[in-house]
C-alpha cells in the first residue's frame, strides 16, 4: 500500500513521498525497509537512529525522524488503525454448521455464523451478524445483541444478557455461580442459590479464561466499554464502571463498584463491598483493602498513594543499611551512658 493512501484513510499529515510502497507494520526494533512503525513513548526516541523502518508514526511535536512521517495527535491509535489495512479482521462466512445443536425457540438474527458443536438452549435471543466458533455454550434465556462474537469454547451461562459488538474470548465464562456459601452449624458449607443474572453493556471485550460470576440476586454488570483481559475474576454483583480495564490475574470480590476509566493493573486484589472512584489507577500487585477515592494513582500491598509507596520501595531497598546504622547509633548511645 501507498504511504499517500495510508495517510489518506488514517487522516495523518504526510511529510514524504505519496508512492513510496509499504508492505507491512512492525515494531521499531524490526521494522525492515519497506515497513511502516510508530513511536508513541519517548523512552524508544533513540530507536528511530537504528530502525530500518521505511516509515514512521508519530506525534507533530516529535522532531525530524530523518525519514518519511505520519504525523498523528495519537500515534498508537493511528498505529492500530493501520494495522488493520494489513491484517483486517478474520470473519467466517454466514451459515449454521450441521453438528451445532440448536433448540427449537431459540431466536436468531441475520446472516449468522455458527461452527461446529455449538450448543444454543431453549429461549436463547440473538442479534443480527453473530459468530459463534466451534464448541460454543449458550445456556437457555439468554439475550445477545447485534454483532456478537464468541471464541472456541467461550460459554455464557442462563438468562445472561450481552448487548452489542461484544467480543468474548476463548474459555471465558460469563455468568458462572458467584462464590456464595453459608456456613452451618456441623462447620460444613450450605450453597447459596445464584439467582441473579450478569449483564454486559456495548462495546465490552472478555478475554480469554476470565469468569464474571452472576449475582446472588440482581445483577452483576460491565458497562459499555470495559476491557476484561486473561484470567481475570469479577466476583458476583460488581458493577464495573464505563470504559475501565482489568488486566491480567486482576481479582474483585463480591458487590464491588469500579467507576469510569479505572485501571486495574495486573494481578491486583479488590476485597468484597469496596468502592473505587473514577480514573483510578491500581498498579501491578497492589491489594486493595479499603475504598479509594476518584483521581488516584495507588499501589502495594495494602495500597496507599503511589508516590508514598515509592518511597516506602525506595527506603525499604536500604533497609539492612539503615538497620546497621541504627543499631550503630544506638550502640554509641548505650555506650556513652554507661560512661557518664
Amino acid at each position: 500500500m501507498k504511504l499517500g493512501d495510508i495517510a489518506a484513510k488514517l487522516g495523518s499529515q504526510l511529510e514524504g513521498p505519496e508512492d513510496l510502497e509499504i508492505t507491512a507494520i512492525e515494531p521499531i526494533e524490526m521494522a525492515g525497509p519497506s515497513s511502516l512503525t510508530f513511536l508513541s513513548n519517548p523512552k524508544y526516541r533513540r530507536k528511530l537512529k537504528t530502525t530500518r523502518a521505511a516509515a514512521v508514526i508519530l506525534s507533530p511535536s516529535e522532531p525530524d525522524p530523518g525519514r518519511p512521517a505520519l504525523r498523528s495527535a495519537n500515534p498508537y491509535l493511528d498505529f492500530a488503525r493501520a494495522l488493520e489495512l494489513f491484517a483486517p479482521p478474520l470473519r467466517p462466512l454466514p451459515g449454521i454448521h450441521p453438528t451445532a445443536v440448536i433448540a427449537s425457540g431459540v431466536k436468531i438474527g441475520r446472516k449468522p455464523s455458527i461452527g461446529p458443536y455449538v450448543v444454543i438452549e431453549e429461549g436463547v435471543e440473538m442479534g443480527d451478524d453473530c459468530v459463534l466458533k466451534g464448541h460454543v455454550m449458550i445456556y437457555s434465556g439468554a439475550r445477545i445483541g447485534n454483532n456478537f462474537f464468541a471464541h472456541s469454547h467461550a460459554v455464557v451461562r442462563e438468562n445472561v444478557t450481552i448487548g452489542n459488538n461484544v467480543l468474548v474470548q476463548n474459555g471465558a465464562v460469563v455468568g458462572g455461580d458467584g462464590f456464595g456459601f453459608a456456613r452451618q452449624a456441623d462447620g460444613s458449607y450450605y450453597k447459596i442459590v445464584q439467582a441473579g443474572t450478569v449483564v454486559i453493556e456495548d462495546g465490552v471485550e472478555i478475554q480469554a479464561n476470565a469468569c464474571i460470576d452472576r449475582a446472588t440476586v440482581g445483577e452483576t454488570r460491565l458497562r459499555q466499554g470495559v476491557k476484561v483481559d486473561n484470567l481475570v475474576q469479577v466476583g458476583h454483583a460488581c458493577d464495573i464502571g464505563e470504559n475501565t480495564l482489568l488486566c491480567g490475574q486482576s481479582g474483585l470480590a463480591g458487590s464491588c463498584k469500579v467507576g469510569r476509566n479505572v485501571v486495574l493493573a495486573g494481578q491486583v486484589g479488590v476485597a468484597g463491598h469496596l468502592t473505587i472512584g473514577d480514573n483510578v489507577i491500581a498498579t501491578a500487585q497492589a491489594g486493595i483493602p479499603a475504598d479509594v477515592k476518584r483521581d488516584r494513582i495507588i499501589s502495594g500491598s495494602p495500597a496507599i498513594d503511589n508516590s508514598r509507596w515509592l518511597k516506602c520501595s525506595a527506603a525499604y531497598a536500604r533497609l539492612p543499611e539503615i538497620y546497621a546504622a541504627t543499631r550503630r547509633y544506638f550502640s554509641r548511645s548505650d555506650s556513652q551512658e554507661a560512661g557518664d
